[in-house]
This record gives C-alpha cells, sequence and structure tokens, in this order.
C-alpha cells in the first residue's frame, strides 16, 4: 500500500503526525476516522496521485501520529486542535490552500478546518457525517443502539479505557466496523492488520479524548458557531446502508444549514465508503475537486 508515496513524520507546535504524500498536481488532503488510519484511503491513493499531490495523514493519537497527554476538559483533542496539526503538516509541505477530503472523524476535522481557516480550504469533500452539532441535539433511541460508541467512549474515569484494552483489538474492531450493510471482506488484508497493529493503548487513550471533545468542548464551539455558513463548497456523500441514511435521512437539507454551497448524494455501501466503494469515490473526487 501507498508504495508510490513518500513515508514521513512532520513536526507540528502540539504533536508529531505521520505523513504519506505523493503524486503531482493541486494539493488534496485526505483525513481518516475512528477507528481507522490513513491507510483507509489505500484503495484510491495511487489512482488520485495521477491528478494531485495527495497528503493521507494520521489525525493526532491514531495510527502512528503521537498522542499527547489529554488535558482536564479534553480540548486538545478537539477537532479544533486536530485541524490546526493538519494546517501546520500542509504549511510544511508548501501549501497555504489545498482541496481536502475527510471521512468519520476526519469529516468532523475538515468540518471545523473550513470553520477556523476559511481561506485554506479550496473546496471539500465529506463522508458519510452530519454535522457533530445536528447528531447530539437530534439523538434518538435508534440513533444511540446504533452508534453506542458515541456515548460509551466519553464517559470518565478510565472505565471506557480499561474495557476497550480489555478485549482483542480483533474483537473491538470487528464489533465497531462490521455494521450492518458491509462484511470484513470489504476491507482488505493489509488494511485490516494495520488497523488492528494500531489499536494500541495509545490510540484508545487518544480516541475515548477525542470522543469527550466531542461531546463538550467542541460542541460548545459548534453552537457559537452555528447560524456562520461556510462558504467552501462542499461535496457531501453518504452510505445508503450506513446510519446516517437510517437514522437522520435527509443528508443535504441538513447540510445547507451548515454550508452555503452544498452539493452530492448517497452511493450504494454502508459506512466506510473509500473501501466500499472505491471506484465511486474516485469518480465523484475527480469530478468534483477541479
Amino acid at each position: 500500500m501507498f508504495e508510490k508515496f513518500t513515508d514521513a513524520f512532520i513536526d507540528t507546535s502540539e504533536t508529531r503526525i505521520r505523513v504519506r504524500h505523493g503524486g503531482e498536481g493541486p494539493p488534496l488532503l485526505l483525513l481518516h476516522g475512528n477507528p481507522q488510519t490513513h491507510v483507509c484511503w489505500h484503495k484510491i491513493a495511487d489512482q488520485l496521485a495521477e491528478d494531485y499531490h495527495v497528503v493521507a495523514t494520521d489525525l493526532r493519537g491514531y495510527g502512528d501520529s503521537s498522542a499527547p497527554e489529554p488535558n482536564a476538559d479534553c480540548s486538545n483533542y478537539s477537532f479544533r486542535a486536530m485541524a490546526q496539526d493538519q494546517i501546520e503538516v500542509m504549511e510544511a509541505l508548501g501549501y497555504k490552500s489545498f482541496f481536502l477530503a475527510g471521512h468519520d472523524r476526519g469529516g468532523r476535522t475538515a468540518h471545523r478546518m473550513i470553520q477556523d481557516h476559511p481561506e485554506t480550504v479550496t473546496k471539500c469533500a465529506i463522508l458519510d457525517i452530519l454535522p457533530s452539532r445536528h447528531v447530539w441535539h437530534s439523538a434518538s433511541r435508534t440513533w444511540a443502539l446504533k452508534s453506542w460508541h458515541w456515548s460509551f467512549m466519553p464517559q470518565t474515569g478510565g472505565l471506557p479505557e480499561a474495557m476497550m484494552a480489555a478485549v482483542p483489538p480483533e474483537q473491538f474492531l470487528t464489533k465497531l466496523m462490521v455494521l450492518p450493510g458491509n462484511t470484513r471482506s470489504v476491507f482488505s488484508e493489509e488494511a485490516w492488520a494495520e488497523y488492528v497493529r494500531c489499536f494500541t493503548p495509545k490510540m484508545i487513550m487518544a480516541s475515548c479524548a477525542d470522543y469527550r471533545a466531542c461531546a463538550t468542548v467542541d460542541l460548545e464551539m459548534d453552537d457559537a458557531d452555528f447560524g456562520r455558513k461556510v462558504d467552501a463548497p462542499l461535496m457531501i456523500m453518504w452510505g445508503v446502508r450506513s446510519h446516517t441514511q437510517a437514522v437522520f435521512n435527509d443528508v443535504l437539507t441538513i447540510w445547507r444549514d451548515y454550508a452555503k454551497h452544498v452539493e452530492g448524494g448517497p452511493v450504494i455501501s454502508g459506512h466506510f465508503i473509500p473501501e466500499e466503494v472505491p471506484e465511486e469515490t474516485l469518480a465523484r473526487f475527480r469530478a468534483f475537486f477541479v
């Protein structure tokens, strides 16, 4: 995977970020979700590198990126903090503006980035999420059963970390990632092995801090910013078999409360779009990022 890419670590003001980058053309930053790493883009990275300088990173605390000790309110794992890491990575590579795509937590990081740094992101693709603020303010029994980790991982006192570390990584990842609408086979053996390798106590600690921040400081930021729509054009993709479709349905309508320019639509997929439907993802990216 990523055999033609440069493998590097880039130091930011607070972290050390694992980076894979390659290709020529306009810069395109790819951000992964939980509980994955940059490897989630491996099925389309080489093809994208024919048209773009592709930069795929591990978010702070995830994969091989470093994990600062969470502070008292976990604000150093907020999407604002994670977005700042990525801004500094792209600056280190020589870019002041770029295309951006994010799946899952990477999509939430991307949304915060275009709010905090509107001059930086030219266009943004967001995959299979709705704005965090909408999710929290629209929680339901159906959502809670499908997205149980949203309320489990923010619990304090170390219990989520202890419970997650108490079972084999493959068991927990299977519960979290093999969802209705997909099977284990959507993940290549190489990618799955990387997800298992990286599911360490460090990543468990960081991902719980991420989810705590999402439920607290991130929500406070999102409530404060609500009503100020972002200018960057958004392309939204979601899976018709994912919980995004099953629970919320009116995806584009909801995103239009947060952004001025929204396009996109569903794909025949579950949640893990870049790995389940790579050809469709590639085609939509190429059509949008021009």
